[in-house]
């Protein structure tokens, strides 16, 4: 099984899986190459669709790719394949994020192939959740999720949290009145679409979700200060459960291995009934970066912050056309 090419409707369907992942911003900044002959996907960085300002190292971008990879991975796994998935395999080409050869038949790969149902019911919610608290052996299940990934997944403590929300909440006034994120907004919003249809990335206002009025969620307006017809206000968590997601170490490996962790936790969270939305604004800030980690060991690199809740699923967004992104070669 493993040594023939896949049909290119498999493969087809296969990318379409992959590209549900999220991205800062919903700018998708992935490519993918299937080759025949090596029944090999390579997932490559797409640099045309960069954040400069928010995400100058690429950071997110590693991210982002690591959620579609993990995506990829799922689908294959629920196809009754084993992903064998090497990171970063040519040093000389760092657009290339990862390979991915399906073998078979897949050992130890149902948990994976059981999230396959998340995978297109998973979008970010920017609504206001409820005040129901996550159980506990569902938390245990979210950071062993992120485990299995090589990442850690924490919720933090009343002191930390109060920490993490302040540093939240000042990034978000530096990005309300800063010209670069004023930019990235420009960039990758979408205010009075004509039609759902006509936009293939970005963020659509109909995602925003309505303007904060009340409350401490962490929410980015992504209106900035521009008004968006039809947009309501509503008042939001006022003990928010945030979930720290790190890495030991800072490298572009890690940044992908993050992404896949972020991503299988929201794959496992959104099958459990979870709405989720992403708190990533403290990260665009160096100096707000370093400050988010656990003050109690003093280690490891923030790599995202998670607002998880029981609350309304969010709306699509729109994706890529998969001719757009997928490159089938001999």
């Amino acid at each position: 099984m493993n040594q023939q090419a896949l049909p290119d409707e498999r493969v087809t369907a296969l990318v379409h899986d992959a590209a549900a992942a999220p991205s800062m911003h919903n700018a998708q900044p992935w490519r993918f190459r299937y080759f025949r002959g090596s029944n090999t996907f390579h997932v490559r960085a797409d640099l045309d669709r960069l954040l400069p300002h928010a995400d100058p190292d690429r950071r997110a971008l590693h991210l982002g790719g690591g959620a579609a990879l993990l995506n990829l991975r799922v689908a294959l796994a629920h196809q009754g394949w084993h992903p064998a998935t090497r990171l970063l395999p040519d040093s000389g080409d760092p657009a290339l994020l990862a390979t991915v050869r399906p073998t078979g038949p897949h050992n130890g790969e149902r948990a994976l192939a059981a999230l396959y149902p998340a995978v297109h019911r998973r979008h970010s919610s920017r609504f206001p959740f409820e005040e129901t608290r996550i159980p506990q052996e569902l938390r245990t299940a979210l950071a062993d999720a992120a485990r299995e990934e090589g990442a850690t997944l924490a919720f933090p403590s009343p002191w930390h949290l109060h920490q993490v929300l302040e540093l939240l909440e000042e990034a978000e006034t530096r990005n309300l009145t800063d010209q670069g994120s004023e930019q990235d907004l420009a960039a990758w919003t979408r205010i009075a679409a004509p039609s759902a249809d006509t936009a293939f990335d970005g963020v659509p206002d109909s995602a925003f979700g309505p303007r904060k009025r009340g409350g401490k969620a962490p929410m980015r307006d992504f209106a900035g200060g521009r008004p968006v017809p039809g947009r309501g206000t509503a008042e939001f968590e006022h003990a928010p459960q945030l979930a720290v997601l790190s890495t030991t170490r800072d490298r572009p490996q890690d940044w992908l291995r993050a992404g896949q962790a972020m991503e299988r936790v929201l794959l496992l969270a959104t099958l459990e009934g979870l709405a989720c939305s992403f708190a990533t604004q403290a990260l665009e800030w160096s100096d707000l970066r370093w400050p988010l980690r656990d003050p109690v060991s003093g280690t490891g690199h923030t790599q995202l912050v998670l607002r998880l809740g029981y609350g309304p699923p969010g709306p699509d967004t729109p994706r890529r056309p998969v001719p757009d992104i997928l490159d089938i070669r001999p």
